[in-house]
């Protein structure tokens, strides 16, 4: 690439210490759709003849179609995926090859390959989020009135139904779609043609060249567009927070799988054993889902300490962006899928949910909420419910069975009525409270949304 410049041969430790190509080769399908929208904009501008231009097109797909057939022979020596294109290309077509790289820099290539690339994953990765959303869905409406407690400090709180937790999950996950958006539509802007950073004395229709890319428009400043690597890390933040959503499922669910909780039985295809002890069944996908969300995270970390010392514009550190992109990539595409398929089998333990809803000091708020329509404010109400609660674990008197008038004339009889889990909630019917008929509308919801 640089002989003119250079009289001796590149170290063969430097070029393993350099080379990309072991990992960027993954880039192909984007560098020949760039590199073919490149050569069309060379033809119109006359810099290409139709014969040289057909050559070249021709030449670009029969390669795509090797890489894709695992017969073509990558070389180290080339480093990367797009000198390794070139040359092969120059090889087969010979010299009208060698006119493909007129007006355009690796710079502006790998960042052009890069942010197809994404837009790719991204449409990619949301579809699997999606398909997990479909999967929650159709367990919320399976469990829609299953009653079980929600808790906050991971003590039980109030009564909601496992159709409301599951749907907690798909409103996370569409967050992550949102986002997912937003990245897609800053990071479709071409930067091809902004060269190695001041562009080319060749102008080129870089408007073109994009549109014929699927891009919305071209980049405004040829030094940002080869420096800008935010959409890579807007990405991996998106990946990795989405990993952390799925990280906190696969908390609840590993502790629904304990014996100490009981709400839910795993099928033997998404769980493992012991090579020890016969009788376990094991949470595995939950709990490398979990592992795996640090290893996200650590790869946006990667990516934010590589940048964040560089000065403006190409640095050779910026080779270190996609590692961490692929991996987390590969890892959220299979996280999606593994947890879709679980959770897809999973069978709640309604008894176990009902049993363990069932105590009465889950609906004391609901005992406070009575007194305050009766007349009496919240802090006091919370005051009287408290010593009733209080009472209720001193004596050991469950404490919807408590005479709570001998507590305080406050209390009347009616009050008891709170105490039924049905009543509790069907009284919550404000938009976003788990009542059946609200979670049964979300679905619904969901359905349609999704």
């Amino acid at each position: 690439m640089w002989k003119g410049r250079f009289a001796q041969d590149t170290s063969s430790l430097v070029e393993q210490f350099g080379e990309s190509i072991s990992y960027d080769w993954r880039l192909f399908p984007h560098d020949v759709a760039g590199s073919i929208a490149h050569a069309r904009a060379q033809k119109n501008a006359g810099l290409l003849t139709e014969e040289e231009f057909s050559q070249i097109e021709k030449g670009l797909k029969e390669i795509e179609a090797d890489i894709k057939e695992g017969k073509f022979e990558f070389r180290t020596s080339l480093e990367d995926i797009h000198m390794n294109i070139e040359a092969e290309l120059t090889k087969r077509i010979g010299a009208v090859g060698g006119k493909l790289h007129t007006a355009r820099s690796r710079n502006d290539q790998v960042a052009t390959d890069t942010r197809l690339y994404c837009r790719t994953q991204i449409d990619n990765i949301n579809a699997g989020i999606s398909s997990l959303q479909k999967t929650l869905v159709e367990q919320a409406s399976k469990y829609a009135g299953a009653v079980m407690p929600g808790y906050t400090h991971l003590q039980r709180g109030q009564p909601v139904t496992v159709g409301h937790h599951l749907l907690a999950y798909v409103e996370m996950l569409q967050r992550d779609r949102g986002r997912l958006n937003d990245c897609r539509r800053r990071l479709n802007i071409s930067p091809l043609g902004s060269g190695a950073l001041a562009g080319s004395t060749i102008n080129l229709d870089r408007e073109a060249i994009a549109d014929e890319l699927g891009f919305d428009g071209v980049t405004r400043n040829s030094m940002d567009a080869i420096a800008d690597r935010d959409y890579i890390a807007e990405l991996l933040f998106i990946i990795s927070l989405c990993g952390v959503h799925l990280s906190r499922l696969s908390e609840d669910l590993i502790l629904w799988c304990s014996s100490e909780f009981g709400f839910v039985t795993l099928s033997d295809a998404h769980t493992t054993g012991s090579s020890l002890m016969p009788q376990k069944k094991n949470p595995d996908v939950c709990e490398i889902t979990r592992g795996k969300t640090g290893r996200l995270v650590g790869n946006l970390m990667n990516l934010l300490v590589a940048v964040k010392g560089l000065p403006i514009t190409y640095n050779r550190d910026l080779q270190e962006d996609k590692p961490p992109l692929f991996d987390s990539v590969d890892t959220i595409l299979m996280v999606l899928a593994v947890n879709s398929e679980m959770i897809a089998a999973m069978e709640m333990r309604e008894d176990k949910c009902l049993a363990a809803a069932s105590d009465p000091m889950l609906l004391a708020t609901d005992l406070a909420d009575a007194l305050v329509k009766s007349g009496v404010p919240f802090r006091s109400a919370h005051e009287l419910v408290g010593k009733a609660v209080g009472e209720s674990v001193k004596t050991g008197v469950p404490l919807d069975e408590m005479d709570l008038a001998a507590i305080d004339p406050a209390y009347t009889e009616e009050m008891k009525s709170v105490f039924s889990l049905s009543t509790a909630l069907a009284a919550r019917t404000n938009p976003g409270a788990p009542s059946v008929e609200n979670v049964k509308r979300e679905v619904e919801r969901w359905r349609a949304c999704l």
